[in-house]
């Protein structure tokens, strides 16, 4: 009996692990702040189905790309423990789990919410799984595709919600489509070496880790000021969460000035810290603050 639950924990530890736990919690905590900043108040049950279905198709298209990364995950330290290259976990299990997950989630999605919201789940997934995925290895337009879905979460999140496209989702996606930048080159620039071993050259660019990428990742960070304003100026938020988007969003450019002075992994670790600070700190401030 003890043997079997010790088989049932780390089965269950490989699945976790493959549906990349962290960033699937991430990813719905931003699709429940869509969902809360866009009612009056918050059915409980709702929420925790809707954080669950987000969770699913997450961990879904999480798989999906490590499915067909297994081989190139082989040749990088920081992947080559993973459940799949280090054999874990066969493929066939990680592609049924996919598919479970990915039921269940467009079934909760349908049945509780509504079909705008599942067709954007379905196209986000898709979008990662099948279209940034393989472009990975083509070039830095990856990092663009991939901030598509990336940028989503908030946006199914009012729209599940609302049933509604409209401005408000727009700018919730918005922010989070230019915060993509900054954040994912920070990572490829701590990375780059492991990253070259795959194949995948995801710097913008062509020299990598210098001060033509520096410039960009300010740039795109430059748009959150105007962006984290937007909130406010539409109605949806008070001016305190306005002021404090203001705030980080300064910090986080001042970051990104840091690293075009001094051009090294330590300072792009940095602003990677940064970048994840930047986004719940800013997505709670709004919702303390929603109108």
């Amino acid at each position: 009996m003890t043997l079997a639950i010790n088989l049932f924990v780390e089965k269950a530890r490989n699945y976790l692990e493959l549906m990349k736990l962290r960033l699937a919690w991430l990813v719905a905590f931003s699709g429940a702040f869509g969902y809360s900043l866009a009612v009056e108040k918050v059915n409980w049950l709702s929420l925790l189905l809707f954080i669950f279905a987000a969770f699913a198709i997450t961990g879904a298209a999480n798989i999906i790309n490590q499915v067909i990364e297994i081989d190139l995950d082989k040749l990088m330290k920081r992947t080559q423990n993973r459940p799949l290259p280090s054999g874990r976990v066969s493929v066939n299990e990680a592609s049924t789990l996919a598919v479970v997950l990915f039921a269940f989630a467009t079934f909760i999605f349908l049945t509780e919410f509504n079909l705008r919201a599942c067709a954007l789940a379905i196209l986000s997934t898709i979008l990662y799984g099948f279209v940034y995925t393989p472009l990975k290895r083509v070039g830095p337009v990856a990092v663009f595709v991939g901030a598509i879905p990336g940028a989503f979460p908030p946006m199914i999140g009012w729209v599940a919600a609302t049933n509604q496209f409209g401005l408000e989702p727009g700018i919730l996606f918005a922010i989070q489509f230019f915060w993509q930048f900054p954040h994912f080159w920070a990572i490829a620039w701590v990375l780059d070496e492991d990253y070259k071993k795959a194949g995948f050259n995801l710097l913008p660019s062509k020299g990598g880790k210098n001060l033509n990428t520096a410039i960009q990742m300010m740039i795109y960070t430059l748009f959150l000021l105007p962006v984290g304003w937007l909130p406010y100026e539409l109605g949806m938020t008070g001016i305190n969460s306005a002021l404090v988007a203001m705030l980080f969003g300064v910090l986080f450019l001042a970051q990104t000035f840091h690293l075009m002075r001094k051009c090294s992994d330590k300072t792009a670790l940095q602003l990677m810290f940064g970048s994840f600070a930047y986004l719940p700190i800013v997505q709670i401030a709004y919702l303390l603050d929603k109108a």
